[in-house]
């Protein structure tokens, strides 16, 4: 007698689910409303103001999720006792891989980086460092699945002028044009109908979010400055702005259905 008889043997998922999330945290410091900027300024610089408790706060949302990019993450200067905090967040959260691109050091003081959180071991990891006006910006690259339109993404946190946005996303552009499954995702300091925004959406497949989700600043949001952009390949839904602890913007979360042969 055959051993397997009637024995129905499932069809591995043409697609998979991965939940995404992009969150500049800025360096777990706290600002409720914007007289914190001057009143609690201190805080960008020393190790103080519960910090840790943020953080912590942080790595339970980003444990809901398998894919994390990070912005204004400290690699580890005096303001975050020299914790490297996306390190103790991958390790707080349960993330089995993480990368940082540290761009802007002020002496021991401070620092900052773009991170990536993953679940999944990526295939390659690269970190580019981006023009504009003032120097310290960069955008963070992981290709997941070892074919040649493999899922890629990329972490970003682009200048407050428009002139330095503007060569960022004809940078990234050509950056992404040969990824045609791609993800870009961070604090772009500007909405999607910025007209720089253009040159990113004719050099790519990426496309426009479907839907406005306000996350800046996050006690009163009236502004869209916060992105999560998908090729036009890759089904996205849900959505939503969530706080990231105590920082001045919103995280960004959606669903990403990923055909299962992009990713193995």
């Amino acid at each position: 007698m055959d051993p397997n008889a009637g024995t129905v043997v499932a069809d591995a998922p043409a697609v998979r689910r991965l939940r995404l999330l992009s969150a500049n945290i800025q360096a777990g410091t706290s600002t409720r409303r914007y007289s914190d900027y001057a009143t609690r300024s201190w805080s960008h610089v020393l190790p103080a103001g519960n910090k840790r408790v943020s953080l912590d706060t942080i790595a339970d949302l980003a444990a809901r999720h398998d894919i994390v990019g990070l912005q204004e993450s400290d690699p580890g200067s005096w303001r975050s006792g020299f914790t490297n905090q996306t390190h103790y967040l991958a390790e707080r959260a349960g993330f089995d891989y993480w990368s940082h691109q540290p761009n802007r050091r002020v002496g021991m003081v401070a620092s900052s980086a773009n991170a990536l959180l993953s679940r999944m071991e990526p295939v390659d990891v690269s970190d580019h460092p981006l023009p504009g006006r003032i120097s310290g910006r960069g955008v963070l690259v992981a290709r997941f699945g070892r074919e040649a339109d493999s899922l890629t993404i990329a972490v970003a946190h682009l200048s407050l002028g428009a002139g330095s946005r503007r060569s960022q996303l004809a940078f990234i552009g050509e950056l992404l044009q040969d990824h045609p499954n791609s993800v870009l995702m961070g604090d772009f300091n500007c909405t999607a109908e910025q007209p720089e925004m253009s040159l990113l959406f004719q050099r790519t497949r990426l496309q426009p979010p479907a839907c406005t989700v306000h996350t800046f600043p996050s006690w009163r949001p009236q502004r869209a400055i916060d992105h999560i952009l998908v090729s036009d390949g890759l089904a996205c839904s849900g959505m939503q702005a969530m706080p990231a602890a105590w920082s001045d913007h919103l995280a960004l979360s959606i669903d990403l259905d990923v055909p299962a042969a992009l990713i193995r």
